[in-house]
């Protein structure tokens, strides 16, 4: 068996089982407490299988997990990007009230999708940055019962914001531009199914965890 098929049953076989520990009332609990560890996996997959070690690489995991972490930092001590919310205990060890697992939680988002709609072969930066944008709204609007649900972030009052979804897009937007300008590989099968199983992982949660 290859890596990258390796890689991608891991990655279907730990979103099964976290289903089944968030789904089960006996297990939640310790579930929600190996949340920074599954994102940790997730992150060492994806390097796992990216092959390639390029100057651009590079220049893409750090610029997108700083601008995830501090459009967050920002957005959550001021309620100016998203809106007013606070996050829980899920994501792990925070700074400035801000989870620094969160880059890392925009850095998978960002190279998936990016990995995902390459392969098409857009030959426009601005329809590919706002596909993707879509796409990770599209992804928002299922992680967000989710998160409020399982302690990972809560609102204000309880009321998600159309505020939140503008911003998701828009920052969104502008890192999918920053990824379509960079040259490096951009073909991972593994990370295009970890974008699929996060997707049918966050909608199961919404159908049978509500």
């Amino acid at each position: 068996m290859n890596r990258i098929l390796v890689c991608s049953l891991i990655i279907v076989l730990f979103h099964l089982v976290g289903l089944y520990g968030f789904l089960s009332p006996a297990l939640e609990d310790l579930f929600i407490k190996l949340v920074p560890f599954h994102l940790l996996l997730m992150l060492l997959l994806m390097v796992l299988t990216v092959n390639d070690r390029s100057a651009d690489l590079i220049k893409f995991v750090i610029g997108i997990y700083l601008a995830g972490f501090f459009i967050e930092l920002i957005g959550v001590n001021t309620g100016l990007i998203f809106g007013n919310y606070t996050y829980g205990t899920a994501l792990g060890i925070k700074l400035w009230a801000t989870p620094l697992l969160i880059g890392v939680n925009w850095l998978i988002l960002v190279y998936c999708t990016g990995v995902f709609l390459h392969q098409f072969n857009l030959k426009s930066r601005l329809l590919f940055s706002a596909l993707g944008a879509g796409i990770l709204l599209g992804i928002d609007f299922l992680i967000e019962p989710v998160a409020i649900r399982f302690d990972y972030w809560s609102w204000l009052g309880g009321i998600i914001p159309v505020q939140n979804y503008l911003g998701w897009y828009i920052f969104s937007f502008f890192l999918f531009l920053f990824f379509s300008g960079l040259n490096f590989r951009k073909e991972n099968t593994a990370a295009i199914v970890l974008l699929f199983t996060q997707f049918c992982f966050f909608l199961a949660l919404n159908i049978w965890a509500f």
